[in-house]
């Protein structure tokens, strides 16, 4: 019944905003004469509107209504505000000061009475959310380049009354499809996924025993936050952080921070500074509650986190991290690195160091750096291969990354060392 509520509430909004257009383009349109009857639809509309929509995260409750009371008397306070010199009638009976003072009264009657019924979150524990005692069959979810297979139930995770995930009993398998090829790996229950999303299998007998190990591991997960975590997902809080996108996402605010721009959106309210890259679909985390696997999507952005590695795809650019080692393939460059070592090449540059050994190639110029000595050698020659030899080292040694072998720092040491010979003989010859 919700859900029907919420489809006619989406249509109604839709109506509100080509109400909204007819009204501005009025005096175009020749319905002058009809002012007021908009105006007043208009207001209608966005009571009804903001009323349907109580009850995603806390179920329908006197404190939701209310809330949605001043929110509506936010927008109409708003509307008649910029209204006044767009042609609302003078002698409009109600005012935009009169929709803001409404708004204010309403929002200090829902904080008193959402005292009462809402969930209070004081500490870390309360926004674990609950496993209701309910199962359903379960065979698999697709999120697109990731799936998620297996048999087994599913419980519902609820915050309130609304259900943010699902935790799961049986098999499960995850599939996630990265420009590193095909990674799949098997879960070991109980595992949970935050998502929205709706499975449909049909009812089965619930285990009270695994609701109440679900209940204890989420606790337990709670308490292990860190401060310095880059991807949480809780249900009713999801925080994630790259170098290029920053989202965090609680009941009433949701924050997007991106090199383009930001954006922060409390409530009904929007504030905006640039041109943020906002990302439509939602976050989903799929992680085993026992072991260390975790993995996140957020549009096309991608991190899987295990006991023995990450992985983090970003637009264009892969980061592949296990222990002190890490591989970066860009669309213009690729690196790899470790304790003392680092290698990184791209279309007509390379870099490569080792210790206190620096070689750098750029533009037809290769500069060697060995014991606080600087050397530079103009030799198209010796450019060409020194970029040839950062290739052969980070082709070879990125594909050991990858397959948990590490990077062989003797084989890098020496390839290194072969290579400055081989530009001290240019040296030597200029």
């Amino acid at each position: 019944m919700s859900e029907i509520r919420f489809k006619i509430r989406d249509y109604l909004k839709a109506i509100t905003g080509l109400l909204l257009v007819i009204w501005l383009f009025k005096g175009w349109l020749g319905l002058e004469k009809y002012n007021e009857y908009m105006v007043w639809a208009i207001i209608g509309l966005i009571v009804i509107v903001e009323v349907l929509g109580v009850g995603r995260w806390f179920g329908v409750t006197l404190s939701g209504i209310i809330f949605s009371l001043a929110k509506a008397a936010f927008l109409i306070s708003l509307f008649l505000f910029v209204g006044k010199w767009l042609g609302i009638p003078e002698d409009f009976p109600v005012t935009s000061k009169m929709a803001f003072a409404y708004f204010v009264v309403l929002s200090i009657a829902g904080i008193l009475v959402g005292g009462i019924e809402t969930p209070r979150i004081r500490k870390k524990e309360d926004i674990i959310p609950k496993v209701e005692k309910k199962a359903y069959e379960f065979n698999d979810l697709d999120f697109g380049d990731v799936k998620v297979r297996g048999e087994g139930k599913a419980y519902p995770l609820k915050f309130g009354r609304k259900r943010v995930g699902w935790a799961i009993e049986g098999s499960v398998e995850v599939e996630a499809q990265t420009p590193l090829g095909s990674i799949r790996r098997k879960l070991i229950s109980p595992v949970v996924i935050w998502t929205s999303q709706d499975i449909k299998g049909r009812k089965v007998t619930a285990n009270e025993n695994f609701v109440r190990t679900v209940e204890a591991l989420l606790h337990q997960k709670s308490l292990r936050v860190r401060e310095d975590e880059v991807a949480l997902d809780l249900g009713i809080l999801k925080v994630y952080d790259s170098d290029n996108y920053t989202y965090v996402k609680m009941p009433f605010l949701e924050i997007v921070d991106t090199p383009s721009g930001s954006e922060v959106k409390i409530g009904p309210l929007k504030i905006r500074d640039g041109r943020p890259r906002k990302i439509d679909e939602e976050m989903v985390t799929i992680e085993e509650l026992r072991n260390g696997f975790r993995l996140t999507k957020i549009g096309s952005n991608l991190r899987i986190k295990t006991e023995d590695y990450d992985i983090e795809i970003e637009n264009d650019k892969i980061s592949y991290r296990s222990g002190s080692e890490k591989l970066t393939i860009a669309e213009d460059y690729v690196a790899i690195s470790s304790n003392g070592i680092s290698v990184s090449v791209g279309k007509d540059y390379a870099k490569l160091r080792i210790e206190d050994s620096i070689i750098s190639a750029r533009n037809g110029v290769v500069k060697i750096r060995i014991g606080g000595k600087t050397y530079t050698l103009n030799s198209r020659e010796a450019y060409k291969k020194v970029i040839e030899k950062a290739k052969d080292i980070v082709k070879i040694e990125g594909e050991e990354v990858i397959e948990g072998l590490g990077i062989d720092r003797t084989r890098v040491r020496r390839k290194i060392k072969e290579l400055v010979e081989e530009l001290m003989n240019y040296l030597g010859g200029n």
